[in-house]
């Protein structure tokens, strides 16, 4: 940019300061009477980056008006603070405006450490008031012609999609089904539309001697006369049921239905895993499926609708937009769709806001790496009040901190509605967390194919959230969920003031595909310790509300526990450590000793691994446990050294029959497991629950609870709350199993 047009920009904007409108701390609502001040800059579709960008609209001449892209607001702000002629004119904060439209992105908008702003006068690209910015990743298709009967075709051989080969194509805003056998059932999301592996079923923990993780065999009846079949991509749960892997068929023996993959699955498939093929021509066979044929790059497609009066686009990049090294920049009331991979990145950055966003349609592959956000390292970087939707993996990750010293990230996912993640990797959570001391707070998240919040690493905050109508198409799983395997994680974390319920489950049982299956509210998994479960309200689940597998230092108080199917409270330890004895030996030796580590206790008293005792030291206290299931039981422990657990100030209440706990695979009566010294001071009673069958878990005045020091929980403070950083409010959730049922 010359000189000229620099000074055109500081004469417009800065110093006679026309049409501006003032940009203040992010966190306060805009004030449409403040129309003027320095500092403020527009970009509109029909703008033009030879302009001043100091006006909202072109003027009447059309000399003059706003900029046509944010990359180019970029480009000249970083300029402008460069030149030490007019760094010092620069106005405390500054603000781009952005105008509603669709602004087709070509490449990945990225932010580096001279674009930052400064600490309290962060630089903000934001929607203008009551206007819809979209940034799309793609570009639309729009020269169809027949190609047979109901489907059509469009040749890309001299477009911008020559030579990228994407994965997803959008109609009328919704992604369509990539040609697959058998054909997606409406009717049926979860539990139709699958495949399943040839063979005699075997136990799903049975060890099978030579068995490899890239074959996968094909019913006789599933064989189709496949053109191309080792363009055929396979979409298959193996074994466990835990997640899903989308991989390549390498070659395929039709005479004995044996295909080939090209990459290893995470687990090896067994006879009756569920798949199903996609990624083949001959079954672009339903509306909405299509395929894209890479030699000739042309696409096909069956439009669900009339072509004519609806957009077909297609990505073409990986990341929207990129924010790396930099500090204090803000991106503000945008829709952002259309891309393959992670929508915002931002990679060590600190003080950075992604708000009051609409993030959906991103991310087409079965990658947990993907995110429609994703923050990596860092520290102080928030994703406030976005709405995020049909992602194909995570919604949103936060990393950063230190485990050596300890030093908290403080990155925060606040104040979010997030629903039908894991499109493509079902393992796609709503919030992941790692690292060190990192929030997930007042979100609202619902229908997932896994947990809801998944947490790793130490010391973060989990509160306020309302989970629900989760694990939809996963087995052993959790509303939330954490893993110990290398013994310190995730020490220090505290889950407290959360609202979950309806963790559904989906999984083989006896051979069969049932739901609800296998599924538990709290997952304390796999050596997960010195966790801080407080005040949290846990409702239907049909393994349990709360699982210890072998979990140990952990302290969960003060909760209110309904409706468990099988068991309240479920506790399951290992006969030894030896599965995870070298992961376990170096996460102890690499940080126990070290002076921060020294504020976990339990890791301090409970020694090297190998030594120790593999469950221990829990402490289930002052909780609620309510429940109606005639055959359930309110506690179920296995492998449990019960000189090492202690449970005491509940109130248990089973309407309708008697408290049973389940010890080793014996019932006992309550009066049984107090003689064993536990409950003691337990009150078998109604707690008095306002209205347990609306889920109105409140606790009436006289309730019993109080007698034993129970304490009140906020529900009032649970889920999102009006803000001006919300994308949306009221929130309007979107119909999902609870509306139709799980199918």
């Amino acid at each position: 940019m010359s000189k000229s047009i620099f000074l055109t920009v500081i004469a417009c904007g800065l110093l006679a300061g026309l049409i501006c409108v003032a940009s203040e701390n992010p966190q306060k609502a805009f004030n449409s009477s403040q129309l003027s001040g320095p500092g403020n800059f527009f970009v509109a579709p029909n703008g033009n980056d030879k302009w001043s960008g100091c006006l909202p609209a072109p003027n009447q001449d059309q000399s003059d008006g706003p900029w046509a892209t944010l990359e180019h607001a970029r480009d000249v702000l970083r300029k402008l603070r460069a030149e030490r002629d007019f760094r010092e004119g620069l106005p405390k904060t500054i603000t781009v405006w952005v105008r509603g439209g669709v602004y087709w992105l070509s490449r990945p908008l990225v932010f580096e450490a001279e674009d930052s702003g400064k600490s309290g006068s962060p630089v903000t690209y934001r929607a203008y008031p009551g206007e819809k910015p979209i940034l799309r990743g793609g570009r639309p298709i729009s020269n169809w012609t027949v190609h047979q009967g109901q489907i059509l075709k469009a040749d890309l051989s001299r477009t911008p999609f020559h030579g990228i080969y994407f994965r997803q194509l959008f109609f009328d805003g919704k992604r369509q089904h990539l040609a697959r056998y058998p054909n997606f059932d409406p009717t049926k999301p979860y539990t139709g539309g699958w495949a399943y592996v040839d063979g005699k079923p075997v136990p799903m923990y049975s060890e099978i001697p030579g068995e490899n993780r890239r074959t996968l065999r094909i019913k006789r009846e599933d064989l189709r006369n496949w053109s191309r079949p080792e363009e055929a991509e396979v979409c298959v749960f193996p074994r466990y049921n835990w997640w899903n892997n989308i991989l390549r068929i390498a070659s395929l023996d039709r005479q004995n239905g044996i295909a080939t993959l090209a990459a290893n699955a995470s687990y090896p498939i067994r006879p009756n895993d569920r798949y199903y093929l996609r990624n083949l021509f001959e079954e672009l066979d339903a509306p909405g499926e299509w395929y894209l044929d890479k030699n000739t790059w042309t696409v096909y497609f069956w439009p669900p609708g009339d072509i004519r009066a609806a957009k077909v686009y297609a990505p073409i990049m990986e990341t929207l937009i990129e924010i790396r090294d930099a500090s204090d920049i803000v991106i503000q009331g945008f829709t952002l769709e259309c891309c393959e991979g992670t929508a915002v990145l931002l990679r060590n950055t600190r003080d950075c806001l992604i708000a009051a966003n609409t993030i959906f349609n991103v991310g087409g592959r079965c990658q947990p790496a993907d995110a429609a956000v994703r923050v990596e390292d860092g520290s102080g970087n928030g994703v406030v009040g976005n709405d995020i939707y049909e992602v194909g993996s995570h919604a949103i990750v936060l990393t950063g901190g230190d485990r050596t010293t300890l030093r908290a990230a403080g990155n925060y996912a606040d104040n979010n509605y997030i629903h039908h993640t894991g499109v493509f990797y079902k393992q796609g959570v709503g919030v992941v967390l790692q690292g060190v001391g990192n929030r997930a707070s007042h979100n609202l998240i619902h229908d997932c194919p896994r947990f809801g919040i998944q947490y790793s690493g130490n010391d973060h905050v989990i509160e306020f959230n309302h989970i629900r109508h989760v694990n939809l198409e996963t087995a052993d799983t959790g509303v939330i969920y954490s893993g110990g395997r290398d013994w310190v994680s995730p020490r220090g974390t505290v889950v407290r003031y959360n609202y979950f319920h309806d963790s559904i489950g989906f999984g083989q049982q006896n051979g069969q595909w049932t739901s609800p299956h296998y599924a538990w509210g709290i997952y304390l998994d796999d050596n997960s310790a010195e966790v801080h479960v407080y005040g949290n309200i846990v409702v239907r689940a049909i393994r349990g509300l709360i699982h210890f597998h072998c979990a140990r230092d952990n302290l969960v108080e003060n909760n209110i526990f309904v409706d468990g199917t099988m068991q309240q409270l479920e506790m399951n330890g290992w006969p030894d450590h030896s599965r995870h004895i070298e992961t376990m030996t170096l996460g102890y030796e690499q940080y126990a000793k070290l002076p921060a580590w020294q504020k976990y206790v339990g890791l301090q008293k409970g020694g090297h691994p190998k030594d120790a005792i593999p469950i221990a030291n829990n402490r289930f206290v002052r909780n609620i446990i309510y429940y109606h299931e005639p055959n359930a039981f309110a506690y179920k422990l296995r492998r449990l050294r019960l000189e090492h657990f202690e449970c005491d100030n509940n109130i248990l209440w089973h309407q309708g029959g008697s408290v049973l706990i389940s010890l080793d695979d014996k019932p006992r009566t309550f009066q049984e497991w107090q003689q064993l010294g536990f409950d003691l001071h337990s009150l078998v009673a109604d707690p008095k629950f306002v209205d347990p069958a609306k889920d109105d878990y409140r606790l009436q005045p006289d309730s019993p609870a109080f007698q034993l020091g129970f304490q009140p929980i906020p529900v009032e403070k649970i889920g999102p709350y009006a803000d001006s950083l919300r994308a949306s409010w009221p929130i309007q959730e979107a119909p999902g199993v609870r509306e139709m049922s799980y199918k």
